[in-house]
């Protein structure tokens, strides 16, 4: 089993979502740091292999965390956020430069 290190700024986004969408996004990270992936978890578009986004709802909207897993030995959470925009169910441009920018700082800090 490999271990779920998060982001700082992640993990403070993912305390904010609803309990019952935290329970279903952790059981996720869990399947990743399993070697599996869960049904609600898919590749993320855009990045090299390895970047994957868990999704889960509830009553007040859609929350999203994404993850690396080829970052070190580490799983890594980047980015947690409850997607806003009404239209469609693609990933705002914001949100994509963010998740961007936070892998590339982290793969200079652990080389």
């Amino acid at each position: 089993m490999r271990p779920v290190s998060w982001l700082k700024a992640a993990v403070r986004e993912f305390e904010k979502f609803p309990d019952e969408v935290c329970r279903q996004i952790a059981f996720g990270l869990d399947r990743a740091a399993e070697g599996g992936k869960a049904d609600n978890a898919k590749p993320l578009h855009g990045f090299e292999g390895g970047v994957f986004e868990i999704a889960a709802n509830d009553r007040s909207g859609t929350y999203r965390t994404v993850y690396a897993i080829k970052i070190g030995s580490d799983i890594w959470v980047v980015h947690a956020f409850q997607k806003k925009s009404v239209r469609g169910i693609k990933t705002p441009q914001r949100e994509i430069d963010l998740i961007r920018e936070r892998i590339k700082r982290l793969r200079e800090i652990l080389r």
